[in-house]
């Protein structure tokens, strides 16, 4: 009895679906589901094997959700390509909170479905979900369909999927006056708020010429203070460095552990496990020393509250270098993929640099992103002043990204670092 009563709630669904109305567009965008679409799982939004890079691929269990930005308000026809694997199945659409259901007959080969049409009343990020009824029916869903009087008017992710599932990284790239020369400590402050502390998030507070320093969420238990310094020789690979060209360990703190990297340029690595928290202010201080031989020192030091003292990451030693600090920035990035669904906000201030004529505060900084948002494959990301402070944001989908390239200025806060130099290890 109870599996008649399953059959004619199924017929009861398909014929009481409002039957659609013709398209108002035709189809001439294809957004790929292989790098704008995502798993939504109860609360949360992730990736796994079935998001491939040939699309969405033997999917049946889950809501599929993709991701596109719509620039200005607008009307849109949307539809999507499906490929049954076995037979006939219910999809349940939802865009925009309406609701709609798709019929796909059997065994078809990359059918075009028509969805509805819709009226786009606020620029912004907009997501289409679909879910598949018929759990045990697998599809394949190559490509969302899009139907708009001007192509230029949407955005999403075209190639590099791995990248924008990770999303774009936003950089703060510190303008100093060019008569400020020799710098030999480079100082600056993070906060990252309540909840802003995602697994797979790098803030980090002072990048340079030759490398970067800052904090880490590496797992649910493991948090870390990592500091890199690049090689002269230009490789991902750090086996194949020449001796003469490596990265030299001089000293390193307590606790902290040291090795090479690759995949991003090749060098020394140095990270200490450390629980750091969320709303707390915390400091980072990195020196540099020229030697006539052609190398140069640098060392990291992390100020921890909890134990009120200046603690020293590390120490590298630079062959075929003989310069000053350069360069001055800092950066949130999400090195999860699958994590690129969770907005992100981080706090940078209190920037000063110190040469032989002292302490200056940093006090403006030239906004960019890297080539995910160049390519404006992702457009969440943004950065600017609050509260007299810089701060950086990304991932998420949010909508009023930044202009690249935006100048910001706070006021000079007067906070002169208050170190001695010679206490430090």
């Amino acid at each position: 009895m109870k599996k008649y009563f399953f059959f004619f709630a199924f017929i009861l669904v398909l014929f009481s679906c409002k039957k659609p109305t013709a398209p108002l567009f035709p189809f001439t965008i294809k957004i790929p589901t292989a790098g704008n679409t995502w798993i939504k799982k109860k609360d949360s939004i992730t990736l796994n094997t079935t998001i491939t890079n040939k699309g969405v691929v033997n999917w049946s269990k889950n809501t599929i959700r993709t991701y596109f930005y719509i620039h200005n308000p607008t009307e849109i026809t949307l539809g999507f390509n499906s490929e049954n694997l076995h037979d006939s199945s219910v999809i349940n659409i939802s865009f925009n909170g309406e609701k709609k259901y798709v019929y796909t007959r059997k065994k078809d080969r990359l059918k075009e479905h028509f969805v509805g049409n819709y009226k786009i009343n606020t620029p912004g990020y907009y997501y289409l979900d679909i879910e598949n009824s018929s759990k045990h029916m697998p599809l394949n869903i190559n490509t969302i369909l899009v139907g708009i009087a001007d192509s230029k008017n949407i955005n999403f992710s075209r190639d590099d999927f791995y990248w924008s599932h990770r999303g774009p990284s936003t950089h703060l790239n510190y303008q100093i006056p060019e008569k400020i020369k020799d710098v030999q400590y480079y100082y600056s402050e993070i906060n990252v708020p309540k909840g802003n502390d995602i697994i797979g998030t790098f803030y980090m507070a002072n990048g340079f010429q030759h490398g970067y320093f800052g904090i880490q969420v590496n797992s649910s238990t493991e948090r870390r203070i990592l500091f890199s310094v690049w090689s002269p020789y230009k490789t991902d690979d750090p086996k194949s460095i020449p001796k003469d060209y490596r990265i030299e360990l001089l000293k390193k703190g307590k606790g902290v552990f040291t090795g090479k990297f690759g995949n991003e340029g090749a060098g020394g690595q140095s990270y200490k496990v450390h629980d750091w928290k969320s709303d707390t202010n915390y400091k980072f201080l990195l020196k540099a020393t020229p030697f006539k031989n052609n190398t140069t020192n640098f060392t990291a030091y992390f100020y921890d509250p909890e134990v009120d003292k200046w603690l020293l990451i590390a120490s590298f030693k630079r062959p075929k270098t003989q310069e000053y600090l350069k360069r001055f920035h800092g950066f949130l990035e999400n090195f999860i993929p699958a994590q690129g669904t969770i907005k992100r906000k981080a706090f940078y201030t209190n920037q000063w640099v110190y040469n032989k004529e002292g302490w200056h505060e940093i006090n403006s900084f030239k906004f960019s992103a890297d080539n995910t948002a160049r390519k404006k494959n992702r457009l969440d990301y943004s950065g600017g002043v609050d509260k007299n402070g810089f701060y950086l944001k990304a991932f998420g989908f949010f909508n009023n990204y930044t202009k690249i390239g935006t100048i910001f200025n706070k006021n000079k806060t007067k906070k002169t670092p208050s170190i001695n130099f010679e206490t430090l290890e």
